[in-house]
């Protein structure tokens, strides 16, 4: 296992006429660690520790999250020494009270049925949990070319929470993130050090975006692991006694979102495998997510996504929704035969897979 090499932009600071006035203020920057419960924002966490200087830490509850990771991040200030992480909470409740009265108002003259229209408002109530609500509103669930729920359910509440009172404050906000080069082409090319021109989510109307240029607050992204390869990661934690996440040791790739609309087929099986409650979860939402969409369906993976889908075909939940992606993660050749390799790591025996002697 490698060194850990601490990382520094060079200069940390831009020297120019407002920092210099800045650092004559006694409080001129505030540094802000995200926090998702994973390797990687666990590992800056720590280094931040390391560091010596205060810091603000922030989780943000997407309510997708599996009880692992909540226990991971409520622990996680104790075990290392560390300040105490903020939890911050998408509220959906405004945009749910305007959907429902939209229901209410609209649906029955556009075709939709009586009893579906009152099905549909009686559900479209908070339910506490964010990225469900957040689905209920949009009539869908996030997908890659409308990937949502980063934005509303993380970087929002953070910005409103934690990040927009610092910067009204008159300080200098340096946001912390845990991104790695190694982790994709796209983050491979992204700078250590960077400057951000619009401080603010992009989902929060223009007024917020109007207030952020017209005071000049000053947002910088750090990425001070962005050179690390897996295995420093892995070190930091044992340098400061801390047990990753469970998720990694059955075998999770990724813990943030469980699962992430992006979970990979292998990532899929091994969730429905070890996790059978998580599907029972979306299998319910989906059911709640299509009384609410005017389109009378909605499915956590999007139906064209599946190998199997043709054009013209009509969607369901039952034909592709979540259980029957689970069930094409137990396949090989296109989702045309059951993979027994899968079927023998996920505890089947050699007698039902034909390969004892």
């Amino acid at each position: 296992m490698r060194e850990i090499l601490d990382y520094h932009p060079a200069p940390l600071f831009r020297a120019d006429s407002r920092t210099r006035r800045d650092r004559n203020s006694p409080k001129p920057y505030e540094h802000v660690v995200s926090i998702s419960g994973g390797k990687d924002s666990t590992a800056v966490y720590l280094l931040a520790i390391e560091r010596g200087m205060p810091f603000t830490a922030v989780f943000a509850d997407t309510g997708n999250e599996h009880p692992a990771t909540y226990e991971f991040v409520e622990r996680l200030a104790e075990r290392a020494g560390g300040p105490p992480i903020v939890t911050v909470k998408a509220d959906f409740s405004k945009a749910m009270a305007r959907k429902r009265a939209f229901i209410l108002r609209n649906w029955e003259r556009m075709g939709v049925s009586p009893e579906r229209v009152e099905r549909a408002a009686a559900l479209m109530l908070p339910t506490g949990n964010p990225f469900l609500d957040l689905c209920m509103v949009k009539g869908r669930f996030p997908s890659a070319k409308s990937r949502f729920c980063t934005d509303e359910t993380k970087l929002v509440p953070m910005w409103i929470g934690v990040e927009r009172p610092i910067l009204a404050d008159g300080r200098t906000l340096i946001r912390w993130l845990g991104v790695r080069g190694e982790e994709s082409l796209a983050r491979r090319d992204l700078p250590g050090w960077q400057r951000m021109g619009d401080p603010v989510p992009y989902s929060l109307p223009k007024p917020h975006h109007a207030e952020a240029s017209e005071q000049g607050w000053r947002t910088y992204v750090y990425r001070p692991i962005h050179h690390w390869v897996r295995e420093d990661v892995f070190a930091m934690h044992a340098r400061h006694g801390i047990t990753p996440n469970p998720l990694y040791g059955w075998g999770a790739e990724r813990v943030g979102c469980w699962p992430c609309i992006f979970v990979k087929k292998e990532e899929l099986r091994l969730i429905a495998g070890i996790d059978p409650s998580a599907i029972d979860r979306l299998d319910e939402w989906e059911s709640i997510v299509s009384d609410v969409s005017k389109r009378g369906v909605s499915t956590f993976f999007a139906a064209v996504d599946d190998p199997l889908f043709t054009p013209g075909v009509i969607v369901t939940t039952a034909g592709f929704g979540i259980r029957s992606f689970v069930e094409w993660s137990k396949t090989s050749r296109g989702g045309r035969q059951y993979d027994l390799m899968a079927r023998f790591e996920a505890g089947a025996s050699c007698v039902e897979i034909g390969v004892c002697e």
